[in-house]
């Protein structure tokens, strides 16, 4: 969907969503911690640059995944909230 990210495969997609999963259990609540006054000062949309480094860590930590530049990660991010909050309310919808 985003020119800039290039994920080579399945099983790479896999592994880079194990690697999201760790990286927002670990190390996101860490920058929120840190960046809290400036996610205030900014009305929570700091958290956009949050959601974006997170998902360049993905890129770093993940061999075949690849994202060029932070405006690619911003928007990987922006795209990833809402796909996962549209499925979120599907299957909330059927439980």
């Amino acid at each position: 969907m985003i020119p800039g990210i290039t994920i080579n495969g399945f099983t790479v997609a896999a592994i880079a969503t194990l690697v999201m999963g760790l990286i927002n259990a670990i190390v996101k609540p860490i920058l929120l911690l840190f960046t809290l006054p400036l996610t205030i000062l900014t009305l929570g949309l700091f958290l956009f640059v949050v959601n974006a480094i997170s998902f360049s860590l993905v890129s770093y930590f993940t061999p075949g995944f690849t994202v060029n530049s932070f405006l690619d990660a911003l928007f990987g991010s922006i795209v990833l909230s809402i796909v996962s909050s549209f499925l979120g309310k599907i299957f909330e919808a059927e439980s």
